[in-house]
């Protein structure tokens, strides 16, 4: 087993990258400017916790590679990050339904984590924690704004939050490295977040006037590497060099 530290650091380190690069796509599209705005905020954010998360993986890499090497130049079988962050934006109310659902699961997880007996997590935590939190009133902001609005609207958020559904199951899953960090009080146990992000989800589309998401099957792949067409194209656009004879360069 390699450090499980690496291991912990590169998932999360991978989320916030993917989830950054796929929000970031919305800026100068939007529907909106306050959108496009509020958007842009939550990407460059995420980019940044991506960026602390890589740099302490680097730390800990068996194959002493640095932040920037992990974050571009690995195959797509080489990410470890949570299917649901990897999901494509299609409409607002797509990436609104992806964002709500993995803001509401990071915010509880980074509070949890903020007892983390390691000083290198612990500190990454307190960084991206108050960040999280604006993530979540954005999301909350505007799915009640979506869903209490046109009938278009209220369909578009129902039918997104229950593809997205999908992907929340592997969101709590525990397994070896999350286990062995738990039993040195550096991780927590995400199962035992479960219970309140229900509620947290069930509170919100309640105010919304949204019917809960059906009964999905669980995708459950990410955690463990795999060929994603979805990460093989992001990363396409990630690891384009500068054309040289672009002069901003």
């Amino acid at each position: 087993m390699r450090d499980p530290i690496f291991d912990y650091s590169l998932r999360l380190g991978d989320d916030a990258l993917i989830l950054g690069k796929r929000l970031s796509a919305w800026c100068g599209h939007a529907p909106s400017l306050e959108v496009d705005l509020g958007l842009s905020s939550l990407a460059l954010d995420l980019v940044g916790q991506a960026t602390f998360w890589l740099e302490l993986a680097a730390k800990n890499d068996p194959q002493g590679r640095d932040a920037d090497a992990l974050a571009f130049h690995r195959d797509p079988h080489d990410f470890r990050n949570c299917l649901l962050v990897e999901q494509a934006n299609g409409d607002f109310a797509q990436t609104l339904a992806r964002q709500f659902l993995f803001s509401n699961y990071q915010y509880l997880f980074l509070e949890a984590l903020t007892g983390s007996s390691h000083k290198g997590l612990a500190d990454i935590v307190e960084k991206s924690v108050r960040d999280v939190s604006y993530h979540v009133d954005f999301a909350r902001d505007w799915m009640i704004r979506l869903g209490d609005s046109s009938c278009l609207s209220h369909q578009r958020l129902v039918k997104s939050m229950d593809y997205m559904s999908h992907f929340v199951d592997e969101l709590f899953m525990m397994d070896e490295v999350d286990e062995v960090l738990l039993q040195k009080g550096i991780s927590i146990s995400k199962a035992a977040l479960r219970a309140e992000f229900d509620n947290r989800v069930s509170a919100v589309l309640h105010e919304a006037g949204l019917t809960p998401p059906k009964p999905q099957r669980s995708v459950m792949l990410g955690r463990k590497g795999h060929d994603s067409e979805h990460v093989a194209l992001l990363l396409h656009e990630m690891q384009i060099p500068p054309h040289e004879s672009d002069p901003r360069w």
